[in-house]
């Protein structure tokens, strides 16, 4: 059973995540919901490393539940912000920038390649403690802060790609 913690973590991530969709934005349980998610996040990888039970498998599923919980996120959270168009452009680019990485892992390597570095992982960090600074901190100083991250963590994911480079 101890095998399976990780993966069942990860899966009541995904499904934490589609309930999100059927709270208002900034709510209690929206928040409850959404620290739940993220606390999940942070622990089901180190649960998987110290039962021993990482798998190809683990990792993907993970890499899903972080797609929907993003997603969802952002469905939730982008209309109830108002964001500067000098942001959305800067998010623009880190996404070209992470596209890119993804077309020429798969180019390269015929295959999806989703690097778990300490830079994404801080990025992702940051992305998920945003919400949370949004009544106390105004966006533009945030938003600095993390797209400079993303940014660099972007670059560095494309050079450890065409590197050869392998994290998880």
């Amino acid at each position: 059973m101890a095998k399976y913690i990780a993966n069942i973590l990860t899966g009541c991530r995904i499904f934490g995540s589609i309930l999100l969709l059927f709270f208002p934005a900034f709510s209690g349980a929206f928040y409850i919901i959404y620290l739940f998610c993220g606390f999940s996040d942070m622990i089901d990888g180190t649960i998987a490393r110290k039962t021993n039970s990482t798998s190809k498998f683990g990792s993907q599923l993970d890499t899903i539940a972080d797609l929907i919980f993003v997603v969802v996120s952002l469905f939730k959270l982008l209309p109830a912000i108002p964001i500067p168009g000098w942001l959305w452009i800067w998010f623009g680019t880190i996404a070209v920038i992470k596209i890119s990485n993804i077309i020429w892992g798969y180019v390269s390597k015929k295959q999806f390649i989703s690097l778990h570095t300490i830079m994404n992982k801080i990025t992702g960090l940051l992305l998920f403690l945003l919400p949370l600074t949004i009544s106390f901190v105004e966006l533009k100083y945030t938003a600095i802060v993390v797209c400079s991250v993303a940014t660099f963590s972007a670059i560095q994911e494309g050079c450890y790609i065409r590197k050869g480079r392998e994290f998880v």
